[in-house]
């Protein structure tokens, strides 16, 4: 994932079935009285699985998928001995659900599956150039309770003691068989206190005075900065293809508006509707 806000995952469209492949012969798998499960269907049902059911085998996904398939058909044949299939409700859903259906499928064939590998890369290129440089510490530190504890560590220092010697000797903190290491933070990782004095240091110094926080009282040593390394390609690539699917999408949808007046009878909702797209 990118560390950066302007790589936070980006919603773009939920599309139902992006994963269901054309069979040839499209076989039949169950029967249900005179009803037939085809093998499409099944793929149909595996792809829609709830999320914690999705995480299944896939043999195990197979046979919830076929389960479900199954009730539902069941269902299906009471409906229409109730003409539930007749209902207006029933038709105004239906219309809905093909009208969805349309624009997922305009979506993948005009914006998924024009996505390239090129276009991914430059649009990680462009962003990564844009990121700001961040720095990030390895520091350790010596915990003590009292102010006169930390004055006492940084004297011996003065003197020349070690470090890590004396985390090991003085620290109340958990890391002290480790001489106090922290490793490697950056901003917004520790108490403002404590990240305040570490980034004012140079590479090998340490706090002249006692550091006090909600813990106690420190004494910081600086061993090393460095720029934080950005992510890869590979670690962002969703995210990024995210990005350029959005922006497709925007571009077919402004392209879609052209020469199509939209009228919205309700005032409040127009009113909303225009907001949103200003956005």
């Amino acid at each position: 994932m990118f560390a950066y806000k302007k790589f936070a995952a980006v919603a773009v469209v939920t599309l139902a079935g992006l994963t269901v492949q054309a069979h040839a012969a499209d076989a039949v798998v169950a029967k249900i009285g005179d009803m037939e499960i085809l093998q499409s269907e099944l793929d149909l049902a595996v792809s829609n699985l709830d999320p914690q059911l999705a995480q299944l085998p896939d043999d195990q996904k197979k046979i919830a998928a076929l389960s479900s398939a199954i009730d539902v058909k069941l269902f299906v044949s009471k409906a229409k001995a109730d003409k539930l299939d007749q209902t207006e409700d029933y038709k105004a859903r239906m219309k809905y659900l093909a009208d969805r259906e349309l624009h997922n499928a305009y979506f993948r064939k005009n914006i998924v599956d024009k996505v390239t590998p090129e276009e991914v890369k430059a649009r990680y290129d462009k962003e990564l150039a844009d990121l700001p440089k961040q720095e990030e510490v390895h520091a350790r530190h010596i915990l003590v309770a009292t102010e006169d504890e930390a004055k006492a560590v940084i004297e011996a220092l003065d003197k020349g003691g070690d470090f890590a010697a004396l985390a090991k000797e003085k620290s109340s903190d958990s890391n002290k068989d480790e001489g106090g290491d922290l490793g490697f933070f950056a901003r917004g990782r520790m108490v403002p206190e404590f990240e305040e004095a570490a980034f004012a240091l140079a590479p090998g110094s340490y706090t002249k005075t006692p550091v006090k926080t909600q813990f106690g009282f420190h004494v910081i040593k600086v061993d090393e900065k460095r720029d934080v390394a950005p992510p890869t390609l590979e670690e962002v690539e969703p995210q990024v293809r995210q990005l350029v699917m959005r922006e497709k999408y925007l571009a077919e949808l402004e392209a879609a508006k052209k020469g199509v007046k939209v009228e919205i009878t309700d005032e409040t909702l127009r009113k909303g509707y225009e907001e949103v797209n200003k956005q």
